[in-house]
């Protein structure tokens, strides 16, 4: 039997171990200048101005909404479609959150459910949180104009696209995470993610002001730099200026981080090789595929399926050694979030989106041999 094919895997090179053996016999393993390194790297990856590293994707979510003064009478709407750290982030500053159903054509926020949602609700809502998800960039030009219609904010999710785009009205490629329709956005370094640092997030973002609030509340909201302080009283003086978090990055993870960000590109271009590969092996199936889009560079973190059998074809999958994951139950239906009201029913479209999915092996390192594997153990099942 074929070895075990998890649905994300990790690539750790000799390079990888190398870097982080470099920082151990270095003099910082925290704090250090692995750090920015790291961020200027990522920000000239993605085409942004300003980056900072931050200890998860999580803790990069919740100190967005810090950033932008999300409280208790704050409302935003997010995705019912994604990892439940969207929504959360919201809670953890006292606000509430709300959904819009998604497209099921690319599983993505509905941005005409949105905009209804919006007109028929003015003045109730602050924010927006779309999701790039399973690395399907967003179309963040048209939300830029839908938000810039209602005065909202926007935190685009980009944990599952960094390296993806989309092509905007002007036939520029618009990569995910830039800053340029976005206040901020979020990406994640989850070993299962493109760039893989055990834990680890990154925050992106054009806007100057947003950046240092961001670098103040990433370390317990204090500053050393003098020209920010009140007083200073010698060399080792410092001011907790706000109420922030212990959300560093350490400089043994900003050197892996940046060790394999060197081959992000080539990753990123193996994942559409064999995304291209399952699609043309279920494109007369009875199995529903994502439909291939060439205006738009879809960065892959995962690949979904449809199925109406989908239980039976996970067992089946699982019992040969193929370990698939489904990705995600809506939200609005986890126990916390029907404890506000949410309640089965609300997202229709999402809900009968969660009943089909099926995410399939999807990672760099996976060989054409695996996937013929997996690909023939799925045709004999439809059979």
């Amino acid at each position: 039997m074929m070895k075990p094919l998890p649905y994300g895997r990790q690539e750790i090179t000799e390079e990888d171990i190398q870097a982080v053996a470099e920082v151990l016999r270095s003099d910082f393993l925290t704090q250090g200048p692995k750090i920015e390194e790291f961020e200027k790297a990522f920000a000239s990856y993605i085409g942004a101005k300003y980056a900072v590293a931050v200890a998860n994707g999580t803790a990069a979510l919740h100190l967005c909404a810090m950033a932008l003064g999300v409280n208790e009478k704050s409302k935003v709407i997010t995705t019912p479609i994604t990892f439940a750290a969207s929504a959360n982030c919201i809670r953890y500053c006292g606000g509430q959150v709300d959904f819009a159903d998604i497209n099921p054509e690319n599983f993505l926020l509905d941005l005409d459910k949105l905009e209804e949602k919006l007109k028929n609700n003015q003045g109730v809502y602050e924010g927006i949180i779309p999701v790039d998800f399973a690395g399907y960039p967003v179309d963040l030009e048209r939300l830029r104009n839908i938000a810039d219609k209602y005065k909202l904010w926007i935190i685009e999710d980009a944990c599952h696209a960094p390296g993806g785009y989309f092509t905007d009205s002007k036939g520029a490629k618009q990569f995910c995470g830039n800053g340029n329709f976005a206040e901020l956005a979020i990406f994640s370094f989850h070993p299962v993610k493109h760039i893989a640092t055990g834990e680890g997030g990154m925050i992106t973002t054009n806007d100057v002001r947003l950046y240092e609030k961001l670098i103040l509340l990433r370390t317990h909201g204090i500053t050393k730099n003098p020209a920010l302080m009140s007083e200073n009283h010698g060399g080792w003086y410092y001011e907790m200026q706000e109420l922030g978090y212990n959300y560093r990055l350490s400089d043994m993870q900003a050197a892996l981080g940046i060790s394999q960000l060197k081959r992000a590109a080539k990753s990123l271009e193996r994942r559409r090789v064999l995304a291209k590969r399952y699609d043309a092996a279920f494109k007369n199936s009875n199995v529903r595929i994502f439909p291939p889009d060439e205006k738009n560079g879809h960065a892959y973190h995962l690949y979904v399926i449809q199925t109406e059998h989908r239980k039976e074809l996970y067992d089946y999958l699982k019992q040969n050694n193929i370990f698939c994951q489904v990705h995600y139950i809506p939200v609005h239906t986890m126990p916390y979030y029907k404890s506000l009201g949410w309640k089965k029913g609300s997202f229709p479209l999402a809900e009968n989106y969660y009943e089909k999915c099926l995410s399939l092996p999807m990672y760099a390192t996976l060989t054409d041999e695996e996937q013929d594997y997996i690909i023939d153990k799925i045709k004999k099942f439809v059979k």
